[in-house]
């Protein structure tokens, strides 16, 4: 049973670090990400009891309640999410020097990983990825959260996931740049998984179905957006105004999936991956036309921080991945382009 937590009255003193017991850490870092006592502990083969005690005393040295009881679970404190996000750096930090010679065995493996991509590309590369640990690591789990950014740099620094996959334009420019100045190390590598391109999707029977869509047609129309961040304007729309051209955008959501449904049931138009198109289950519901403007190519990459570079449940775990890519377009490396590690 949790200790409750009772403050001291007294000003606090600062936490002297040389005494700090560091093993509190693990036990606050695994109660951070599950929220619960009883997983935390079950992940750390501790008792709850001993749990609720590492967290009683970490109170007391932090001067701080940390975590407060909530429903099923717990909440952290401001100051608890101020201190999370070093604490698990420092605590994967010193894990991948301790096992960076280490080999990883993927049917023993017992370890969950966090990845974050667009549904779009979850419905591609997920199956084949499920396929492969299905067959090599029966044991290992993953929790794919959906992507609300084009820039996840600092979700990777903060350590809340192991990789993400999509379309990162502006992230991948900010990388290259850092590479190209001398002595600078970027804190986030990459690997190139695939190119594709984008293309504009209707309802069959839309007005604009039964011709060639031009420029003066796609701009007249009305527009859905699938905006991650909820902005009303995307990549199409920077390329518009590099023209001088804009769209009216009705309506942003930030889900492929429930784009084409909207669109197979209005007059709206959208812009998705063409590679979508196939796994909506809507196919003769949908019109596809190219767009009338160019549009750079897509590059989907696979962003991770340097601390999981050498990692070998990491390394393992990207070449899973890569292998989910090749099988998804059922190419080689060398036909879809992959590049190396960077």
């Amino acid at each position: 049973m949790d200790v409750p937590f009772v403050p001291d009255k007294s000003p606090p003193t600062p936490a002297n670090f040389r005494t700090l017991d560091l093993n509190l850490l693990r036990v606050f870092d695994q109660v951070m990400a599950e929220r619960n006592l009883t997983r935390a502990a079950g992940n750390l083969a501790m008792t709850q009891p001993a749990v609720s005690n590492a967290l009683r005393r970490l109170r007391d040295s932090l001067h701080d309640e940390l975590l407060v009881r909530s429903g099923y679970g717990v909440q952290p404190t401001p100051r608890a999410l101020e201190l999370w996000p070093a604490v698990r750096a420092a605590l994967e930090s010193l894990q991948s020097a301790v096992q960076s010679g280490a080999e990883f065995d993927p049917g023993a493996s017992r370890d969950t990983f966090v990845l974050a991509m667009a549904d779009a590309t979850a419905a591609l590369l997920i199956p084949p990825l499920v396929r492969e640990l299905e067959a090599q690591a029966p044991g290992v789990s993953l929790r794919v959260r959906p992507l609300l950014t084009r820039d996840p740099r600092n979700l990777l620094a903060g350590s809340e996931l192991d990789a993400v996959i999509g379309y990162f334009p502006a992230a991948l420019a900010a990388i290259g740049a850092a590479r190209m100045q001398e002595g600078s190390v970027d804190p986030i590598a990459n690997r190139r998984l695939y190119d594709g391109e984008y293309v504009c999707v209707m309802r069959a029977g839309h007005p604009l179905a039964s011709a060639p869509l031009d420029l003066d047609a796609f701009c007249a129309a009305r527009h859905l957006l699938v905006s991650f961040s909820g902005r009303p304007f995307g990549f199409v729309d920077e390329s518009l105004a590099a023209l001088g051209r804009s769209r009216r955008v009705v309506l942003t959501l930030n889900q492929f999936f429930t784009a084409g449904q909207v669109v197979s049931q209005t007059d709206l138009l959208t812009v998705v991956p063409r590679h979508f198109v196939a796994s909506t289950g809507i196919v003769s519901q949908l019109v596809v036309r190219p767009l009338p403007l160019d549009l750079p190519i897509v590059h989907v990459e696979l962003l991770w921080h340097q601390r999981h570079t050498s990692r070998a449940a990491h390394v393992w775990l990207r070449s899973m991945i890569v292998e989910a890519a090749h099988a998804a377009f059922a190419q080689s490396p060398a036909e879809s382009g992959l590049e190396p590690d960077r």
